[in-house]
């Protein structure tokens, strides 16, 4: 890369770091990873090491740098992000167990983690005001209730715990030792009280984490962010043409807004934009002038990922997870994997290819699932029902375990995960939005399959970005000019309407009817 600076973005996910450097214009010059280490127990527990995320952020970035071929001191700047997982350090900055285990290594409560469903719906019960801006309902995913568990079941432990960080504030205090916290993280007493703007120049790295990171020490580091806002970040900035209102087969389509019924006004190029991140999770991520308070979607949270907008989120606790879950608990998964890996390509890559030979004959692939149903909340709902009770079901299941049955099951979760994303965006759409255009990224928008049944199920357009790229180092003066400048559209895949799109009316109308049977399956069973 020649003398040339680059900027380096670390990415903490839920199972892998992922490094990556970029250059000015937003274009990736190389990258590394390197896997976490979960410990799952009973109840929805889920645990990971701050010491072991560290280690995993340091080989990735040494790896970044060796794929890019850049010198420790071509680094102009380093932003972070990473899921909203609850890290504790004890005066020292030694971690402190969050685990019923006692293990101190096991100081994060990863967000998925839901042990704290009592102590959040205790929370919603008291109805206080607060609670408008997560719509209605207090998630057990969120911090406020898993601090209330942890003061309440391990109380020798939360009293030692002398800072409760959001996992991206954490790395930044990592990186700088300076303990300021991100406008999408909270601010009081143990959990911070210098709040600022996402990539405002937080302080120079440190020699200590220089040399754990194999960078030069006074690199500027910004202010953290949520991994799923710095996706949104880049996302919204993305310049896409125009729409025609027509799909890819020339008919005029419905838009989600006018579908949902909705009344239609005057909106900027933001108010008709999604920016979905698909994950382990997935989030949807929204922006507007004025707070919109709706219903089971959290916010509206004032400069939380866009300085000046509110931010609107939406989300999915089990989108990529439930996937591979359904693929791996499938009599034929194993044996398929291995195929995969034998063949050098992936057990999607596999399950499509099939699907792409049964739907021979077929009015469209889609229509294999015509018999087959799955609702998708097997680890709750996060949005717009936010009910973490909620479990997952499948209707139309046969005596068959081949591989052919997989693969209806695989397209019919993918299908109903778009369902659930549809049911967000009409739940946005009816409170404001007129949202058209979901700009995406993630993991598993490198899945064809999920691509196109996310289109044709939302009714809206995908635009799939190139790499996106970072304000800390002063390369531009915003973070609006820096979404602007750092990225691109790749790729437009629009929805198919016409028959498709009836068929996923049809299909939305079993994925509600689902909801209904739970519930009624729930009163049956009280009494």
């Amino acid at each position: 890369m020649s003398s040339a600076k680059a900027f380096l973005g670390i990415d903490v996910g839920t199972g892998s770091v992922r490094a990556a450097l970029f250059d000015k214009g937003g274009t990736r010059q190389g990258v590394g990873a390197h896997s976490i280490q979960t410990w799952r127990q009973a109840g929805d527990v889920v645990e990971q090491s701050s010491d072991d995320i560290w280690h995993a952020v340091a080989l990735s970035v040494r790896a970044a740098l060796a794929d890019a071929g850049v010198r420790e001191g071509e680094v102009a700047g380093i932003g972070f992000d990473a899921t909203c997982s609850l890290v504790l350090l004890d005066a020292a900055d030694q971690p402190v167990s969050a685990s019923p285990t006692g293990r101190d290594e096991q100081n994060v409560i990863v967000w998925m983690d839901h042990r704290a469903a009592a102590q959040a719906a205790r929370i919603t019960a008291g109805g206080h005001d607060v609670l408008r801006y997560v719509g209605g309902v207090i998630s057990p995913e969120m911090q406020t209730p898993k601090l209330l568990w942890l003061k309440e079941e391990l109380p020798a432990a939360f009293q030692r715990a002398a800072k409760f960080f959001d996992l991206p504030d954490f790395l930044t205090y990592r990186a700088t030792g300076v303990d300021v916290r991100s406008l999408c993280s909270e601010g009081f007493g143990r959990i911070g009280t210098d709040v600022r703007p996402m990539g405002e120049l937080i302080g120079p790295l440190t020699a200590g984490a220089a040399r754990d990171l194999g960078l030069a020490p006074g690199i500027p580091v910004g202010v953290s962010i949520i991994d799923a806002h710095a996706g949104g970040l880049g996302l919204l900035g993305v310049p896409i043409a125009d729409s025609d209102g027509e799909d890819a087969s020339g008919r005029t389509r419905v838009s989600p807004r006018e579908r949902s019924g909705a009344p239609r006004g005057p909106a900027s190029e933001l108010n008709k934009r999604l920016a979905l991140i698909g994950g382990t999770s997935s989030c949807h991520m929204a922006v507007s002038r004025e707070p919109r308070f709706i219903d089971g979607i959290w916010g509206p949270y004032y400069s939380a990922m866009v300085p000046g907008w509110w931010l609107t989120e939406g989300g999915q606790s089990a989108t990529g997870a439930l996937i591979d879950h359904v693929i791996e608990s499938h009599a034929r998964g194993a044996a398929l994997r291995a195929d995969a890996a034998a063949r050098g390509t992936t057990v999607y890559a596999c399950l499509n290819e099939l699907l792409d030979r049964l739907s021979a004959g077929q009015p469209f692939p889609a229509s294999l699932a015509r018999e087959l149903h799955v609702y998708p909340d097997f680890h709750g709902n996060r949005s717009p029902r936010a009910d973490a009770s909620l479990r997952g079901m499948a209707s139309g299941l046969g005596l068959s375990d081949s591989v052919e049955s997989l693969a209806l099951l695989y397209l019919s979760t993918i299908q109903a995960i778009a369902h659930g994303t549809r049911h967000i965006v009409d739940a946005m759409n009816a409170r404001g939005y007129d949202i058209d255009t979901l700009v995406a990224c993630g993991g598993d928008l490198k899945n064809p399959v999920f691509v196109r049944e996310h289109a044709d199920v939302t009714g809206c357009r995908l635009v799939l970005p190139r790499e996106l790229g970072a304000v800390a180092a002063g390369a531009y003066p915003s973070l609006e000019q820096a979404m602007k400048a750092m990225s691109a559209p790749a790729n437009v895949v629009a929805p198919a309407g016409g028959d498709v799109a009836a068929y996923h009316a049809r299909k939305h109308e079993v994925f509600h009817r689902m909801h209904e049977d739970q519930l009624a399956y729930r009163r049956l069973m009280s009494g």
